[in-house]
């Protein structure tokens, strides 16, 4: 029994020390039977939503070119933790370590990636240093390119911030004190008070960690409305869509976005609580030289 458990250690060991010395997803990290612990586990929790042969159903789907592009160059790391620290979504957190690396090692076998000797296990130095292939951007033949869609602006500079950008960084940056993780009861619809706010009308919809993703989401994807052309500062002049110095701002913007997305799934408070640092840069970096009483564009 114990060279049997020594064994053991020693092919787990093997496969943290081989991942950080450059293997990929093609060298065989998992085993065919921890493949199939994962396929178990995989119909009974996650087959309701990611469907039985994860082609997706209400989730995304688990294989295929639409998973693997959405995992492009990520990390293993980066799906480990969501598997671990967001799923089952009506469980969330209840997956233990090697159930973790028992469902990630069955999508990596429906996804034609080569099993080994030695079981996966969830390093995490090691599972950052393993990525994704990266994929070839193709068409596919017969299939119609849209050309790309335009919408002239609606709101001013000062509406879109104010109405998107700004509860979504504040929500982020609330993360600072509070830890999203903590559950707390479900507070009373507000009375009304006679006024529109935010809290009366669907405050307690989303709750924690959820929030924090929907904000990150928020700041990533609305950052592009901010080169609107056409689009004007609150005092009417035009938005300097064309300044190298205003698109550069906007994409640090984005980023910053996409940074605070991967902390929160972390479902880390003291990660996700660091990354708003590179928000907070970007925006400031921004006001420094644009923002003005009189101006939002260069004096």
């Amino acid at each position: 029994m114990f060279i049997r458990l020594v064994l053991a250690f020693l092919l787990a060991g093997s496969v943290a020390l081989a991942l950080q010395t450059g293997q990929t997803l093609n060298d065989g990290i998992y085993t065919d039977q921890q493949a199939m612990r994962g396929q178990t586990l995989y119909q009974n929790r996650c087959a309701s939503c990611h469907g039985a042969n994860l082609a997706g159903r209400t989730g995304p789907p688990l294989t295929g070119d639409d998973f693997l592009s959405n995992w492009d160059t990520h990390p293993l790391l980066d799906l480990a933790n969501k598997i671990l620290k967001t799923m089952p979504r009506d469980d969330t957190g209840a997956l233990t370590s090697q159930e973790t690396a028992d469902l990630l090692t069955y999508i990596l076998q429906a996804g034609k990636f080569p099993s080994g000797r030695a079981e996966l296990i969830l390093n995490e130095a090691a599972l950052n240093g393993v990525t994704f292939p990266r994929r070839a951007a193709t068409q596919p033949k017969g299939v119609a390119v849209a050309p790309p869609l335009s919408l002239p602006a609606s709101g001013n500079l000062a509406q879109v911030m104010r109405g998107i950008l700004f509860p979504s960084a504040n929500l982020l940056f609330s993360v600072q004190t509070i830890d999203p993780g903590v559950k707390k009861p479900a507070a009373n619809a507000a009375a009304p008070t006679g006024e529109v706010d935010w809290l009366t009308w669907g405050g307690g919809v989303y709750r924690g960690w959820e929030m924090v993703d929907y904000a990150a989401a928020s700041i990533a994807e609305s950052a592009t409305l901010m080169l609107t052309p056409g689009r004007r500062c609150e005092n009417g002049k035009p938005v300097p869509v064309t300044d190298p110095d205003w698109i550069k701002f906007t994409q640090q913007l984005a980023e910053a976005g996409k940074a605070a997305y991967r902390a929160s799934q972390t479902r880390n408070q003291e990660t996700a609580s660091e990354s708003t640092n590179q928000l907070n840069d970007s925006c400031m970096s921004c006001h420094r030289v644009f923002r003005g009483r009189t101006h939002c564009v260069k004096p």
